[in-house]
Parts: structure tokens; sequence; C-alpha cells
């Protein structure tokens, strides 16, 4: 039962290491196309960037630095095990090619989970894209739901304090939505900061037009990448059923290497994607 089957070479390949060759070409070919598809993404976002750097550095600010930065440590350590589930296929460790690859698969769900938590907070604040973008803390003068801020203000009158309900603390994404919805608009002096950071933050802070630029290019990037992983993940279960059944082992792990090589791809990408998006100065 745990004997490693024996790879039968198909007919239109004269060798086994004729078909290996075969499909690292393959594989490399896909890979470029996926490059290409993406450098489009990364050209766009660079020519939005150089004509329109003050959306950028606006809009950046709404985004987890600390759910990103999580995510790329969860894609770095996914890389880890899938690299050593492919040494595992190389000498023929069956268990501990099934167990690395079952974790490869958690970290990747853990990576959806996360991503899922930021769309979530996106969509609650109304930062999306095109028409879409109806920001809830710029009220809803310009497009979105009351702020915080003028909330807080209808409760200043007597009858409305005596019905007020008590003040639950912020989560700092809160928070940071709670500090936009006090800024003047463009043009006036932000309120409600110190005054030892308000030199150089005005331009900053204020919120400049076309905003849901940058949402649209982030949703676009992020939710692309995102379906890359889904499809790795359902390629890393494909795997695992294979591993547990003994189809892999030294003298065939072709889908373990040609998977392993996909999945350091979508997590080169997310490195570039984390600075691009997340760490805009």
């Amino acid at each position: 039962m745990n004997a490693v089957r024996k790879h039968e070479v198909p007919h239109h390949f004269d060798s086994a290491r004729q078909q290996a060759e075969a499909n690292k070409l393959g594989i490399w070919l896909f890979l470029s196309t996926e490059i290409m598809m993406f450098g489009g993404l990364f050209c766009g976002y660079a020519v939005y960037r150089a004509n329109h750097p003050e959306i950028f550095l606006y809009a950046h600010q709404f985004l987890d630095r600390t759910l990103g930065g999580l995510n790329t440590l969860v894609l770095i350590c996914s890389s880890f095990t899938m690299a050593w589930a492919v040494r595992c296929a190389q000498t023929g460790n069956r268990k501990g090619l099934t167990a690395l690859l079952a974790a490869t698969i958690l970290f990747a769900c853990g990576f959806m989970a996360v991503k899922g938590v930021e769309y979530d907070q996106k969509w609650k604040h109304g930062l999306l894209w095109g028409t879409q973008y109806k920001p809830a803390h710029l009220g809803a003068g310009h497009g979105g739901r009351e702020s915080a801020a003028g909330a807080g203000a209808a409760t200043d009158s007597p009858a409305a304090a005596g019905a007020a309900k008590p003040v639950q603390a912020l989560s700092p994404y809160d928070e940071l939505i709670r500090m936009r919805s006090d800024l003047a608009p463009p043009g006036g002096a932000p309120a409600g900061l110190a005054a030892e950071n308000n030199s150089g933050m005005e331009k900053h802070l204020e919120a400049p037009k076309n905003v849901h630029i940058f949402f649209g290019i982030y949703f676009m990037m992020t939710g692309l990448h995102g379906l890359h992983v889904l499809a790795g993940i359902g390629l890393l279960l494909w795997l695992a059923v294979r591993s547990a059944r003994g189809h892999f082992g030294p003298d065939y792990y072709a889908p373990v290497e040609m998977t392993g090589l996909y999945w350091h791809l979508v997590d080169l990408i997310w490195i570039y994607l984390f600075p691009l998006l997340y760490l805009i100065h």
C-alpha cells in the first residue's frame, strides 16, 4: 500500500528524460505568458502612478499594512514548504511530500482568508473601483455614508445624548477612517492633528480627485493574483491526492516540480505587489 507506483512513460515520448524536458519547456512557456500578463498590469500601474502620484500617496493609507505584511510572510512560508515538498518527491519521501503539500494548502487558504478580511473592509467603507467608490469617511456629501464624525456630532443635543450608546473602541483601521473624516475639504488645513505632524502632511492626507483609480488598480491586480492562488490550491489538492496514492517518487515527480515553479511565481508576484500598493512614500 505504501509502495510508490512505477511511472509509465507515454507512448509519444522516447524516454522519461525526454518527457521531463518537455514538461519543463511547457511550464516555462506558460510562466512567460503569466509574466507578460502581469507585466502589462505593472506597466499600467507605473503610468498612472507617474501621472497621478497624489492619488497613490493618499489612497494607499487605507490599505492595512499589517494584513499585507502577514500575507507576504504566509506566502514566503508556503514557498518554503513547496520547495521542500519537491525535494521529498525527489527522494521518495511520500509521507513528507503529502504533509508538506497539505501545509502549503493551509498557507494558501490562510492567504485567501486574510485577503477576504481586507476586501470586506474595503466593501464596508466604500473604497471600491469606478462609480462604486463611495467612501464612508467623506460622508454623504461625497457619495458615501455619513461619516463617523458627523454621526457623533448629531448626538451633541441633550435628548440625543441620553439615548446615545456606549462608545466602542475602534480598530486601527476604523481609527484611520475616523482620522480621515476629520480632515478639512481639499484646500483647507487638516483638523484634529498635532501641529508638529501637519508639516508636509496636508497634501498627503487631503482627498484628491479620481481616487477610485487607485482602488481599481488595487482590485484588478490583487484580484487577479487571488485567482492564481485559488488555481494553485486546486493544483495542490490534486497533487496531495495523487501523493497519498503513491504516484510520485524519484523516477517521476514532474507534476510536483512544475506546480512548485508556478507557486513560486505566484509568491514572487505578491512580493512585488506588496510594496507597490502598501508601502508608497
